[in-house]
């Protein structure tokens, strides 16, 4: 009893530290500039103001957010489409060199993403795809490694003996693919497609170096991009923050089964 009493306050407090940082920034947005400087951090300002939210929105912020779900719900799409032929093919085409491609592609997650920035943006220079859509989505439409060897991963776990079957009744490899493999695949596609929208979400790097204009920019940079000449409002920066967190608690509410799902799965596969 006292140890599954400690195990639970472990956990508890563990949660906490954990929402805290989360509450700080719902409390902050929700405060005017007279409540956060007579109050402490953690404390409510009473009455709570949503002038901060609408001051945001309005000041073009809800076009960010648009961009982003473009953005998110492009990359999405092509990762699920693209990463799933790629892993089909090195998981049960048998061709000359498969397996040297595969792990010298898969060799690559191991080199910073920090290190490719510069030569991505010299290339989509060269394309003049610099502050545009193409150049946005261009470096992770196509497939990522770590998506690519996940796929992979599942197909091979999958029986043979359902595919050899399939051929006998004269399928050919894409039938298979889309008949027979991926209805048993969708966990690991839940597992690409949540891990997708939540790094393409959050990506600000890229963002910030390939784009310069209203048109194209994402929430994150225009989060970092609210600091003025004469230094941070907390309350807009928080407010923006916390309209930015909105879809990703949705997205947690919604798919909380299928993102536990996704957490076994990459720890077993």
């Amino acid at each position: 009893m006292v140890k599954r009493t400690a195990l639970y306050a472990t956990l508890v407090a563990g949660a906490f530290v954990s929402v805290f940082p989360y509450l700080l920034v719902a409390l902050t947005a929700l405060k005017t500039p007279r409540q956060l400087s007579r109050t402490e951090p953690w404390e409510p300002g009473l009455p709570p103001t949503f002038a901060n939210l609408d001051r945001v929105l309005h000041s073009g912020f809800a076009g960010y957010l648009g961009n982003t779900l473009l953005m998110t719900a492009a990359l999405t799409a092509g990762q699920l489409v693209f990463t799933t032929f790629a892993a089909y093919a090195f998981a049960r085409l048998r061709f000359r060199g498969r397996d040297v491609l595969f792990w010298l592609y898969v060799a690559t997650m191991m080199v910073p993403s920090a290190v490719t920035m510069i030569p991505l943006f010299l290339i989509m220079r060269e394309l003049h795809l610099v502050n545009t859509w193409w150049g946005l989505l261009a470096p992770y439409l196509l497939g990522t490694p770590y998506g690519i060897f996940l796929m992979r991963q599942f197909f091979r776990a999958l029986p043979a003996g359902l595919e050899d079957a399939a051929r006998i009744d004269g399928a050919g490899p894409l039938t298979i693919l889309l008949r027979i493999v991926l209805p048993l695949s969708r966990p690991a596609l839940g597992t690409l497609a949540i891990i997708t929208v939540i790094s393409s979400w959050n990506n600000f790097m890229w963002p910030l170096i390939i784009t310069s204009g209203d048109d194209t920019r994402v929430v994150t940079v225009g989060i970092a991009g609210l600091k003025g000449a004469i230094g941070v409002d907390p309350n807009q920066m928080t407010a923006a923050a916390l309209i930015a967190l909105v879809p990703m608690v949705a997205v947690f509410v919604a798919f909380q089964r299928y993102i536990v799902r996704s957490v076994v799965l990459t720890g077993l596969k």
